[in-house]
């Protein structure tokens, strides 16, 4: 089986998940995907994950919409990566014990952390896959990214040295955050994990280091003068607490320095 004669697109592969793909166009990203097994395996994830979703909250959703929640005009977002990110980080937070806040009834909101620690877990399960483009801009171009990130964060974005936790930075890229725009850094280890820093201001205030996990992904999360640093991984608490360490040690010596 050959690839199609027009690439597939990420919001193809979206709309064959949504069953939304028009029918001439199906064949085409199923050769797609049988050539293109990392293409593959991202379907198959989304697809789980919206599975679950489906069987957990399906009754809830079917619900009348209370009074005064009724929105007057419902405007449709174009479909972007955030589809990834919304499926992967609700899952995330699921198996994690942030269900808490979404079930029926309770009437807390999630904290400007929990929000910014679900886009942080989005991104990280999105990229942290990609093979060609995990990044926009890589590693060594660390100054670079650097001084762009900071630019364009309104902070001083720094890529911690890792190397000696084994981690290598990859590099970063420039994502939407809850209140503006969040930095994204990458590193990898010899071994291949892949752990993944993101950053944004948000309402937060300071709070204290915490660890959420799901499945295969964990993540530390904490705040500092109203900008939140999610650092994602793999599950391993004591893993993710040896880096996220040298994160913060790193963060504060760099502030104490004056940047």
């Amino acid at each position: 089986m050959t690839d199609p004669k027009i690439p597939v697109t990420e919001d193809e592969l979206h709309a064959y998940v949504d069953n939304e793909l028009p029918a001439e166009r199906r064949g085409d990203v199923e050769a797609w995907l049988a050539a293109h097994p990392e293409d593959a395996a991202r379907v198959r994830s989304w697809r789980e994950m919206a599975e679950l979703l489906h069987a957990r909250y399906d009754a809830v959703a079917d619900e009348a919409v209370p009074k005064r929640l009724e929105i007057e005009r419902l405007v449709r977002r174009p479909r972007t990566w955030m589809y990834g990110a919304i499926a992967a980080t609700l899952v995330a937070f699921i198996g994690g014990g942030g269900v808490g806040w979404l079930a029926r009834g309770v009437t807390a909101a999630p904290s400007a952390l929990q929000n910014l620690t679900m886009d942080a877990l989005g991104a990280h399960r999105l990229y942290v896959v990609e093979v060609r483009h995990p990044v926009e801009v890589p590693g060594n171009e660390r100054a670079h990214l650097q001084l762009w990130l900071t630019k364009r964060c309104g902070w001083e974005v720094r890529a911690p040295e890792l190397d000696g936790t084994g981690l290598k930075l990859v590099g970063g890229r420039l994502l939407p955050g809850p209140a503006g725009p969040a930095s994204f850094l990458m590193y990898e280890s010899a071994s291949g994990e892949r752990f993944t820093l993101y950053a944004s201001r948000a309402k937060t205030g300071t709070a204290q280091m915490r660890y959420t996990a799901a499945e295969n992904s964990g993540a530390m999360y904490w705040s500092e003068d109203d900008v939140g640093y999610v650092l994602s991984g793999p599950s391993d608490k004591d893993r993710l607490d040896q880096v996220a360490r040298l994160v913060y040690d790193q963060n504060e010596k760099n502030e104490k320095n004056g940047g």
